[in-house]
């Protein structure tokens, strides 16, 4: 008996392993096909395709509005879209509060996208909130200005995500010899905050060399070991 109650459970958090990050990818693709879908209003109600079809194409939406934007970054890329776009921000900056919120935010894609700096490529720990408490960051850009001459050495600032949702977080500044190196990648360090500590990169990566170095051995993987709670 305790052994069918132990093959359902593993069974079942196997089942649940593999189902949930598949629901999971395909609610957030439905809802992002919904959202695009919207962009087919930009199209003349006698060439959608429901009406010279008969039926909706799922997905059509998604791929118009890739469409839309490789075609803005083609034209902005050019000399003639860089004059407009450059005509356009000068308008931009008159405006108060819609030019604090371009900027920044225009600003902030940049450093995350197009910098060949090492702007959110590094993932370090930190001494945060206090001290002896660490936490997880990413390394966003080297301080200059006023921050590089008032803090003492050199020093970096570092965004601290929350958890789970690691669009929210900290900004600090912290000297460089303060921060703490990992040999993890960003990816990896932001399924670990994600996950709430659950994903160790460092044990999912020393797992898969254990189990490559067995297999170049020849010798059978190490038997799971159950533990009862």
């Amino acid at each position: 008996m305790h052994l069918i109650r132990t093959l359902v459970r593993r069974y079942m958090l196997t089942g649940m392993l593999v189902l949930i990050p598949i629901f999971l990818t395909g609610w957030v693709l439905r809802a992002l096909m919904r959202w695009t879908d919207r962009a087919l209003a930009l199209i003349p109600p006698a060439y959608r395709p429901e009406n010279l079809l008969g039926f909706n194409i799922p997905g059509l939406g998604l791929i118009l509005t890739l469409s839309i934007v490789i075609v803005i970054g083609a034209l902005v890329a050019n000399v003639i879209g860089k004059s407009l776009l450059s005509g356009g921000e000068r308008l931009l900056r008159r405006i108060p509060l819609i030019r604090w919120f371009y900027f920044s935010s225009k600003q902030m894609m940049e450093a995350i996208l197009m910098k060949d700096e090492d702007s959110f490529r590094r993932a370090v720990v930190v001494e945060y909130p206090r001290k002896g408490i660490y936490s997880i960051g990413f390394v966003t850009a080297e301080a200059k200005g006023q921050l590089d001459y008032r803090v003492p050495g050199r020093c970096y600032t570092v965004f601290v995500p929350t958890t789970p949702n690691p669009t929210s977080g900290y900004l600090v500044v912290v000297p460089e010899s303060e921060m703490i190196p990992i040999d993890w990648t960003v990816d990896e360090a932001f399924r670990m905050i994600i996950s709430a500590g659950v994903l160790m990169p460092g044990e999912a990566r020393a797992e898969a060399v254990k189990a490559a170095e067995a297999a170049v051995a020849g010798d059978p993987p190490d038997e799971e070991v159950e533990v009862s709670g």
